[in-house]
């Protein structure tokens, strides 16, 4: 196989598998991502940060095959770096979806951040809700329309000193029960080099590494249909949190921790 092979997949253009996108595969990698449905904002955000992306990191993707290519899916990944949006947008893209983020309300009312908010159709967490199924009635909708949501179950970055996830929310485990769509884990490792927590930029030079792992899906099956009582949703988001870990353990080459730190 040539350097300049490409694997056809799902009918897109995806990169082979463990590949480390030099500067020109990762232009030809922007040039896969799915564009209908973006939204005129978020496809402006969408090509300027890829741009930067481009200039400042290497991508190393694999797993791509496990988001299906229709249908409403949860996207879920652990959270190191306001980069993480970023890079699971482009992993997302690549694999042929445009992801719709859960996010806090506020964000709608931010200048410009707002308008890309609104273009690309992601949805609100409004916190203080009258109950949790107010809060992510939007997402359970959009899921049933057969959107790709993607979470970040912890809502916050890792205060892990290693950087290994912590336990998560509840949110992505409500969503996945009540619709029975698929929860597709990631591992997102090499964005806190990028834009350490706390930073106003990105580290431009040299170029990171940015490490993109998705696995099969959670398997939920005999937890879905039940009520979704606290034990329930626990042990739903103990296992979404468990096959995030274990990805990202594999691309550190490290074993993760046996229990994870609260949030």
């Amino acid at each position: 196989m040539t350097v300049m092979a490409l694997l056809r997949t799902r009918d897109r253009w995806t990169p082979l598998e463990g590949e480390l996108l030099g500067f020109g595969r990762m232009q030809a990698y922007g040039r896969s991502f799915a564009r209908h449905g973006r939204g005129a904002w978020f496809h402006f955000a969408i090509e300027f940060v890829w741009q930067l992306l481009t200039l400042s990191t290497r991508f190393c993707v694999r797993g791509a095959r496990h988001l299906p290519s229709s249908g409403g899916a949860v996207v879920v990944s652990n959270h190191l770096s306001f980069a993480d949006s970023a890079t699971l947008t482009a992993f997302c893209l690549g694999a042929g979806r445009v992801p719709r983020y859960l996010a806090k309300a506020s964000l709608w009312r931010a200048p410009v951040i707002g308008s890309v908010m609104r273009s690309g159709r992601h949805i609100p967490v409004h916190r203080g809700a009258t109950t949790a199924a107010d809060a992510y009635r939007d997402a359970v909708a959009a899921v049933r329309e057969g959107e790709c949501v993607t979470i970040f179950p912890e809502a916050t970055f890792s205060a892990d000193p290693a950087g290994w996830p912590m336990k998560g929310k509840t949110g992505a485990a409500r969503i996945a029960l009540a619709t029975g769509a698929p929860v597709i884990p990631v591992a997102n490792w090499g964005t806190h080099d990028l834009l350490p927590a706390g930073a106003w930029f990105p580290r431009m030079t040299p170029r990171r590494t940015v490490q993109l792992l998705a696995g099969p899906p959670v398997d939920l099956s005999d937890l879905t249909g039940r009520e979704p009582t606290r034990a329930v949703l626990a042990e739903a988001t103990a296992r979404i949190m468990a096959a995030v870990t274990a990805l990202l353990g594999e691309i550190r080459g490290e074993q993760p921790p046996s229990v994870l730190r609260e949030a």
